[in-house]
């Protein structure tokens, strides 16, 4: 029989799940044919499997990013474990750095117990404090307190602890919210920033800013210089940021817009984009009708719900979108630039100590070529005193280095330096016959040869000093550079080193000292041998 009832009669119903089936497969195949003919090679593909490969695709997109975030975190972690656990400084190179130090260790900890810093800004009477209570649901933030009180709370769920500014009589006040999971939220409320002056307020904004993952800059209405320069000041730090135009109940609609599009379009087109802005009232004004003991009905203002729900999307889409990642890298940020101020103070005090033991190292071997008369025993000191300095250098500059090691290195310094080491081999084969001569026949000419034999001595002293110098100067910045020559090659380092040693000074300099060493050995000599002559 039919399923279709002849011409005038309501066609029969499908009332069989099966006859449902098949006469869905029927037009699929029709459709098919029709799309065959139209289209040759191509197929249908339904709605349904389309929707299942997209999510299918998104999810595994998702899955990625969060790998990858995880595998971002985990980096952070290690790589800043290794860099406090390898700080390598002397007690010497941690005075003044105690701050630094305390700063990695706090930012390990940070990132070991997932911590994420929000931090707010703003000018006194902006509201600060109360948007911060409202956004915790609760009071935790004394709005009329003055900053640098130690405040508690009656609730033990919550920490607060207050931390003095540095430079500033003022303090910031933190808020360490209950876990979730094993993450942790701390809120940073900071003092106005028109409570201090220019300087401090600057380096206030960059150090919370290094710190914080995520900033609130809080005004309550059209932005003024104060703010714009902070503001601008904030945004030098790259870290996300929220612009909130807070008390916005303050204000008719007309207003609020009005000043809304004038902040957008005009104060911070260049800072901001419209999406990193937006609107709320902490603590709203609400008029409420109240009726008076003579039956009269007045209005009474009283505090109304906080409106922070869009700033508190925007808060967790944030954190949602970039969380794990953006605590990584806002942490080694600031982990490079801590590392940086480590690495030029350790290499501050090791140049000033390399700078004392090459200077020793030169008047060292200045008295012993002055006092040697035998040129082998001058050329053997002159080594001696080199390897000696080289090896100390690799000490202090965390390079192990032998014996062997610090002969290989001064002969390349050696062959690099040419023509001062030339120099000075002549100058102390020439110079140390002379000397040895003048001091063979200083009895026979009754000790007139001694005052030239001090000036031959002295002048083969300088020379040498002024070689020790150039060759300590090359190997400090050799060691300094990680015991590498860097791109340039030996040569040309050691050029550029000898060509900014002033050798006139120094040698005018060694002179100086190694006269005022042998006039003071001279007279303990002769001190002594007046003793030594006394009945």
């Amino acid at each position: 029989m039919s399923d279709l009832s002849s011409e005038g009669q309501v066609p029969k119903p499908l009332d069989d799940a099966k006859e449902l089936e098949e006469t869905i497969a029927l037009f699929e195949e029709i459709e098919a044919e029709t799309l065959a003919l139209s289209h040759p090679g191509s197929e249908i593909v339904r709605v349904p499997e389309i929707l299942d490969d997209e999510t299918e695709l998104e999810e595994t997109l998702t899955g990625f990013e969060e790998i990858q975030s995880d595998l971002n975190y985990r980096e952070a972690q290690n790589a800043l474990h290794e860099l406090v656990e390898n700080l390598d400084l002397t007690p010497q190179e941690r005075q003044g750095l105690e701050p630094e130090i305390q700063g990695l260790e706090s930012l390990m900890a940070k990132l070991d117990h997932q911590v994420v810093h929000i931090a707010v800004f703003g000018m006194v009477g902006r509201g600060k404090s109360s948007l911060l209570n409202a956004l915790l649901g609760e009071k935790v933030f004394d709005t009329g307190a003055i900053h640098g009180v130690t405040q508690s709370c009656q609730s033990a769920s919550w920490r607060v602890s207050s931390e003095k500014i540095e430079g500033s009589d003022r303090s910031l006040l933190r808020v360490s919210l209950p876990s979730i999971g094993n993450s942790r939220i701390e809120l940073i409320d900071t003092p106005g920033i028109d409570e201090v002056a220019g300087e401090a307020r600057e380096a206030l904004a960059k150090e919370i800013a290094k710190q914080a993952d995520l900033i609130l800059f809080i005004i309550a209405g059209d932005m003024t210089k104060v703010e714009y320069q902070a503001l601008s000041d904030l945004r030098q730090a790259s870290k996300p940021l929220i612009l909130v135009f807070n008390k916005v109940d303050q204000y008719p609609e007309a207003d609020r817009v009005a000043i809304y599009e004038k902040i957008r379009d005009e104060r911070v087109r260049e800072l901001l984009s419209p999406d990193e802005i937006v609107m709320a009232a902490a603590s709203p004004l609400v008029a409420q009708a109240v009726r008076l003991p003579d039956g009269r009905v007045t209005a009474k203002l009283s505090e109304g719900a906080p409106q922070v729900e869009d700033l508190k999307l925007k808060i967790l889409e944030i954190l949602n979108r970039e969380g794990k990642s953006l605590v990584a890298l806002n942490s080694m940020l600031f982990a490079d630039d801590v590392n940086e101020r480590l690495v030029q103070r350790k290499m501050v005090i090791r140049e000033q100590n390399a700078n004392r033991l090459i200077w020793n190292s030169v008047m060292t071997k200045s008295v012993a070529i002055a006092l040697n008369p035998l040129t082998v025993v001058d050329l053997l000191s002159c080594a001696v005193i080199d390897v000696a300095m080289l090896v100390s250098l690799s000490r202090l500059y965390g390079i192990p280095m032998t014996q062997q090691g610090a002969v290989k290195l001064l002969q390349k310094i050696a062959v690099a330096m040419g023509g001062i080491t030339a120099g000075e081999l002549l100058a102390n084969l020439g110079l140390s016959s002379l000397k040895g001569l003048l001091g063979l026949s200083a009895p026979a000419t009754g000790g007139l040869s001694l005052a030239a034999y001090a000036s031959v001595a002295v002048t083969q002293a300088g020379v040498a000093g002024v070689s020790t110098y150039g060759i300590g100067q090359v190997a400090k910045e050799y060691l300094a550079n990680g015991a590498s020559w860097g791109p340039e090659g030996p040569k040309t380092v050691v050029s550029r080193i000898l060509a900014s040693l002033d050798e006139a000074s120094i040698l005018n300099r060694i002179k100086d000292e190694l006269r005022a060493k042998i006039d003071l050995r001279n007279k303990s000599a002769a001190q002594t041998e007046a003793e030594t002559s006394r009945p």
